[in-house]
């Protein structure tokens, strides 16, 4: 069975040591092949994030810098060179399949501050929406020890939890989790599915083995726990070979690491239960029955706004009768809900300009609080 047939939005973390090769050169034959996995996925109405490694490893190279041991400044200025030619590489691969790409550096208050946050979201699922396919790494050029995320199946796990994707794929040089690290103990067994990350799993994870890469397979489980935990499953499986995408849908070997929750629960559970409220909006009649079968809450339907939020902010949605009937992240502050409230959508554009949502709150940042099954998921 193909393992990755259930899951729509994938995001694909490559590590350092598979794009480039010991003497600090692109492995360009082998992302080739990986172009070619990741555009027949595409083809199949998938949409695909890559998380890339690579950038202070080419960088290295390009400016001849040891491969041993960096200074600070030194990681900095090879993430600085390498990141341009580690975006150019990804465009010309992806480019020779009609796919365009779109670079994000990412430094770790993007995705724990909110409003960075939902400012990076948005710009990766416009791209997606776009039909493109985002790249993503580490600024290594500005991050210090101090801010930074320190390896790229952490940020990965971010990443693809951010963007509310159903998988996160690891691409790394050995084919899932063991018992113990098969390179120490030969008798290790492969672990095919971890239904829950316990102290027992962590106990099994190994330290680093590769020539360029960060961390091992415990930081690998780790961005397994911040993954699952939010409803995103994960996979890890071997990326050394030719086709690994390819080889991995045709059941390569590879460990599934199952979501705690399903996403849609977890959000809902995130919404409910972590978020306190800052401000109400009341609807009229029309816009409840709307919002109780799956709409999105538009302005046009908003008859009375209280409190100051900012977008993201929960916000309850107060039904007619005065009982709260949802509750969700708003999609605009509470100056420019007041302003465009009870306004149909071309006087929205009239009034906040095209760029600017014309959801009030849209209904995959919503929970319907009016009843006990939607409480209860």
């Amino acid at each position: 069975m193909n393992p990755l047939a259930p899951y729509r939005r994938i995001t694909i973390k490559i590590g350092s040591a598979l794009l480039v090769d010991k003497a600090g050169k692109l492995r360009a034959a082998w992302l080739a092949d990986l172009a070619e996995d990741i555009a027949a996925l595409k083809s199949e109405g998938r949409e695909i994030v890559i998380v890339s490694s690579g950038a202070i490893a080419l960088g290295r190279g390009l400016l001849g810098l040891s491969a041993v041991t960096l200074t600070l400044e030194q990681s900095q200025a090879a993430a600085s060179a390498g990141q341009i030619a580690l975006s150019q590489a990804w465009a010309e691969a992806l480019g020779r399949h009609q796919i365009v790409t779109g670079q994000i550096l990412i430094t770790p208050n993007i995705t724990e501050e909110r409003r960075y946050f939902l400012n990076a979201r948005t710009t990766i699922q416009t791209l997606l929406g776009l039909g493109a396919i985002p790249i993503i790494n580490e600024n290594d050029s500005v991050a210090t020890a101090e801010i930074r995320y320190g390896d790229n199946d952490r940020l990965s796990a971010r990443v693809a939890t951010m963007i509310e994707a159903d998988l996160l794929v690891l691409l790394s040089d050995i084919d899932g989790l063991y018992t113990a690290p098969p390179a120490k103990d030969p008798a290790a067994a492969h672990i095919p599915v971890v239904e829950r990350i316990t102290p027992a799993i962590e106990a099994m994870a190994g330290g680093a083995a590769s020539h360029l890469s960060r961390g091992g397979m415990t930081t690998k489980v780790e961005a397994g726990k911040i993954a699952t935990l939010a409803g995103t499953a994960m996979i890890i499986a071997k990326g050394t070979e030719t086709h690994p995408l390819k080889r991995l849908g045709e059941g390569g070997l590879h460990t599934l690491f199952q979501a705690a929750t399903s996403r849609a629960q977890s959000r809902k559970r995130w919404i409910m239960g972590t978020l306190a409220v800052s401000g109400t909006v009341q609807v009229d009649a029309g816009a409840a029955g709307a919002l109780k079968n799956g709409r999105s809450l538009l302005p046009v339907g908003v008859t009375r706004i209280t409190g100051e939020f900012e977008r993201g902010d929960t916000i309850a949605v107060i039904g007619p009768d005065g009982i709260e009937i949802a509750r969700g992240l708003s999609g605009l502050d509470s100056d420019d809900a007041r302003l465009v409230m009870g306004k149909k959508s071309h006087a929205i554009v009239e009034l906040l300009g095209a760029g600017n949502r014309a959801e009030m709150v849209h209904r995959d940042n919503m929970v319907l609080t009016g009843s006990k099954e939607e409480l209860a998921s």
